[in-house]
């Protein structure tokens, strides 16, 4: 049986933080990243693919405000913008995935699926929002904003800028995971839970309903791993391994680690929340709840059975 692999770009995959976001700059660096899958397809991996919307799916927030503004046109729920952002980051995905495959004269059927999630409606995340979105601001700027809009702003850990943050539910449930599975075990490539799924909750009724938050990426895709019995879960990132003291006095690379080892710098703070904690959870998780091994390194390491940071038990 073919080895199944779940692989989450990360936000370098689409859209760099030097980058404004023009579609060209996107597509290529989509391009970039789609080349380093070319050797897991050759060695026949099936492959599901599931991707960040951090700073597209900001923007287009910004963009519906700036209609508003402008032309009186109403704004849409944060739901209904990541549903956007699935289908154009989906496309891009999906398109520029074609072109590597034909360059190498690889043949393989891929299949974008806009994917809704279910969360909690009484998650606690919704008093405490963590979810970086959009652009980066100076603090000059994020806190008109704050004045202006209420929005809630972190700095970021890369002493980058602030970004908007906003609540991140945990998943609990992907509707449609029984079809993802089913199209990668005949050989499909699959591009789902993007942005971590189109927030939605069960109400009273049993009725489906969007709520405003942006859900975790990457403990979406390993849910969605564990679900569909994926070998490897991988998360793509701008950093080729999960250090400890990052950017501080005795810096350390992490390579091959287990959960206990793993779980103990994570309850020792190591790991920032907005952005490698939930990562290094999402790992935690694959593993924990039946998976092989969870990787977390940069697209240039795919294949190489001994870079990035790899959790086992």
């Amino acid at each position: 049986m073919k080895k199944l692999s779940v692989i989450a770009f990360g936000g370098n995959a689409l859209l760099r933080g030097d980058q404004v976001g023009t579609i060209d700059e996107q597509e290529q660096n989509v391009y970039d990243t789609c080349q380093h899958l070319v050797e897991l397809i050759k060695t026949g991996y099936d492959l599901v693919i599931g991707h960040g919307n951090g700073p597209q799916v900001g923007n287009v927030m910004l963009q519906h405000e700036a209609g508003k503004k402008i032309y009186g046109l109403p704004t849409q729920p944060i739901d209904f913008c990541v549903a956007e952002t699935q289908g154009s980051i989906g496309f891009m995905i999906e398109q520029q995935l074609r072109n590597v495959l034909a360059e190498h004269g690889i043949e393989r059927n891929i299949v974008t699926l806009v994917t809704q999630v279910v969360v909690d409606k009484k998650d606690p995340a919704f008093q405490n929002p963590t979810k970086p979105v959009g652009p980066f601001y100076t603090k000059e700027e994020a806190d008109k904003l704050i004045e202006e809009k209420k929005w809630v702003f972190h700095e970021d850990p890369r002493k980058r800028g602030w970004r908007r943050v906003v609540a991140s539910p945990r998943p609990q449930e992907i509707p449609n995971w029984k079809a993802v599975e089913k199209l990668a075990r005949e050989g499909n490539i699959v591009i789902t839970v993007g942005g971590g799924g189109i927030p939605a909750y069960i109400d009273e009724k049993g009725k489906m309903v969007g709520i405003d938050a942006v859900i975790d990426k990457d403990l979406a895709s390993s849910l969605l791993a564990n679900k569909i019995k994926a070998d490897e879960f991988c998360i793509l990132t701008d950093v080729p391994n999960v250090y400890i003291n990052f950017h501080k006095p005795g810096e350390q690379k992490l390579g091959r680690i287990d959960i206990p080892e793993i779980k103990k710098h994570l309850a020792d703070g190591q790991f920032t929340e907005g952005s490698m904690a939930p990562k290094v959870r999402a790992c935690i998780e694959f593993v924990e709840n039946g998976g092989k091994e969870a990787i977390i390194t940069e697209a240039t390491q795919l294949g190489n059975q001994t870079a990035g940071t790899i959790i086992h038990r």
